[in-house]
């Protein structure tokens, strides 16, 4: 039976596509962005996340685990992540649910169902479902069957990609996706790669071709003080989507609110101590972006 890796299924979702959406997180992803809002994702296999301030330190964790993976030391729980295996015991038994496994596998029909029992919205708002993650290209099989189901029952789909995959696929499924939300991040490649971990030129490369398709696409842009919203930056990536004859681009202003998900995970966050961009600068990337004849859009 055909399977996947979701991380969260979010109800109700009114910024990841048009009307009220049901948005599928995969789990596992090809980049690692610094400024990553979901490092839950990042990971394709399942995750321990420790919620310290629900914690009463009754260190119920410590005597139940099997492996005994769990310690106190200097006054803190610390888990070693070689000796945990994942049972889910510490989870089951802690009375506060200050511990919790994330990710966990699915099948097709099981999220099938979940994207369903929302169908009502979907009609009312002009809806449907969004595939996010991570990165849903990772899971091919799978997102192709969801795509798949979806369109036989006329469920309008988002894609909302980084566009790091094989071409051949994306081109295949294309015809089942209504909309593609396209992160572009940074058009100088070694910055590319020394902020996200991999090379731009499959996401470009896939980008132009898909273009050509004359495929629904807004290309998505997170804004990020210091790395990716200086003047070159912006330039490039206008004169690029003129030449590929893309005009729309939605502008995702960083926020911090993630770094605590770093802390959970035992994870440093790289951005720590980064400022939210204030309202002139989207207003100067916008202005700047609009001179390319591109529609902007100033998202969350």
């Amino acid at each position: 039976m055909l399977t996947g890796n979701i991380f969260n299924i979010q109800k109700y979702s009114i910024h990841d596509g048009p009307g009220i959406r049901t948005t599928i997180f995969f789990k596992g992803c090809p980049l690692s962005c610094w400024w990553c809002h979901n490092p839950e994702s990042q990971s394709s296999i399942p995750e321990m996340i420790y919620w310290g301030n629900k914690c009463i330190q009754c260190k119920t964790c410590i005597k139940c685990c099997p492996h005994n993976a769990i310690i106190w030391e200097n006054g803190s729980l610390l888990t070693d992540k070689e000796k945990c295996t994942l049972c889910g015991v510490c989870v089951q038994k802690c009375p506060t649910i200050a511990r919790e496994i994330i990710g966990k596998k699915m099948t097709v029909e099981e999220v099938m169902e979940e994207i369903e029992k929302d169908s009502v919205f979907y009609c009312e708002s002009g809806g449907g479902v969004t595939f996010s993650g991570g990165e849903p290209l990772m899971q091919r099989d799978f997102l192709e069957a969801l795509l798949k189901n979806c369109h036989q029952k006329k469920i309008h789909t988002v894609l909302d990609t980084s566009g790091y995959g094989e071409w051949h696929f994306l081109d295949r499924i294309s015809r089942f996706v209504d909309l593609f939300l396209y992160d572009i991040k940074l058009m100088d490649d070694d910055l590319h790669v020394k902020y996200t971990g991999v090379s731009n030129q499959i996401i470009l490369d896939n980008l132009k071709k898909l273009s050509k398709k004359n495929k629904n696409i807004t290309i998505r842009f997170p804004v990020i003080p210091g790395i990716n919203d200086g003047v070159q930056n912006i330039r490039d990536i206008g004169e690029f989507l003129t030449s590929i004859h893309i005009d729309s681009i939605e502008l995702l202003s960083y926020h911090h609110i993630a770094s605590g998900k770093y802390a959970r995970l035992g994870k440093v966050y790289a951005l720590e101590g980064t400022r939210v961009p204030n309202k002139d600068k989207i207003a100067e990337i916008s202005a700047l972006l609009r001179k390319y004849d591109l529609a902007v859009k100033s998202g969350g």
